[in-house]
């Protein structure tokens, strides 16, 4: 495992825009001694103008009832993880997950079968703030364990290539929830770092485990989408802009061109349920 931690560590400790790490300081210092760790990862990792889009972050904290001043919020969060929420710091707007130490740590390994967390840290990541030496390097090893699951889970096929391998595993993980994203995005997640995927292909590979279980992917698309219906549910609860932010997102990835109405925006469990079969009808969704 030394040499893929050795490149986690590396990636993760890559420079990023300093509102960047002014929004992710800023996170931390809204959930107080709890927090551990502040993430930042998806598309915008590659963008260099960051205005008008939503940041994404995992902030890692102590403790879910240390984190929170209301039981509900700790149990929904230790139930159906993460706890999603919107967030505005210097002019830049971003939503930010919340996962304990402990679940970070379960969630990138093959311990378990739900793809959310393994799928999208076995891509680039920036620790963007840490508490402290001890908090930086439990996220470094929980995030080492994230790309080997993601192999280990899809199986080699004989012949394959590790860039093949590594867009077929996408594949399955994007099959695996309720994406807006076009079919073609696991190709293109590798296909625009292929010098990154080929370096942390063959340190992952080697560290897969023989026990390594592939396969199984009906039952993980099953509690895939079904996770997603319930944390949709969830965020009509914590996430502000919930629906405007649905809505958004669909379009830039689906190309399509959806308006909410008024009620909309004042019932976002509502409008995203009202959305989803039309959605699904036309492909927006998967």
């Amino acid at each position: 495992m030394t040499a893929l931690r050795d490149l986690v560590a590396e990636e993760l400790a890559l420079p990023v825009d300093p509102r960047v790490a002014g929004m992710a300081a800023a996170i931390a210092a809204e959930r107080g001694d709890s927090s551990r760790a502040v993430l930042f990862y998806g598309s915008c990792l590659r963008q260099s103008e960051l205005d008008g889009l939503m940041l994404d972050f995992y902030l890692v904290v102590s403790d879910y009832r240390a984190t929170y001043g209301k039981t509900w919020m700790a149990t929904a969060n230790r139930l159906v993880p993460p706890n999603v929420f919107y967030f505005e710091h210097a002019g830049l707007v971003a939503k930010y997950a919340v996962l304990s130490e402990a679940d970070f740590h379960r969630l990138n390994g093959p311990e378990t079968s739900n793809v959310s967390v393994w799928a999208r840290f076995a891509q680039p990541s920036r620790l963007v703030w840490a508490a402290d030496a001890r908090a930086r390097d439990a996220a470094i090893d929980a995030i080492s364990r994230a790309a080997p699951t993601l192999l280990g889970a899809a199986g080699r096929v004989d012949g394959e290539t590790s860039l093949d391998w590594w867009r077929r595993a996408f594949a399955l993980t994007y099959s695996a929830e309720l994406r807006a994203e076009r079919k073609e995005r696991g190709q293109s997640v590798v296909d625009a770092d292929r010098e990154r995927y080929e370096r942390f292909g063959s340190a992952a590979i080697a560290v897969i485990p023989a026990s390594a279980s592939a396969g199984g992917w009906g039952w993980r698309r099953l509690e895939g989408k079904s996770l997603s219906v319930l944390r949709l549910a969830k965020a009509s609860f914590t996430f502000a802009g919930g629906a405007d932010y649905i809505a958004w997102k669909i379009n830039r990835h689906a190309g399509t061109r959806i308006e909410l109405k008024p009620w909309q925006r004042r019932h976002p469990l509502l409008a995203g349920l009202s959305l989803l079969p039309r959605l699904i009808r036309s492909g927006a969704i998967r």
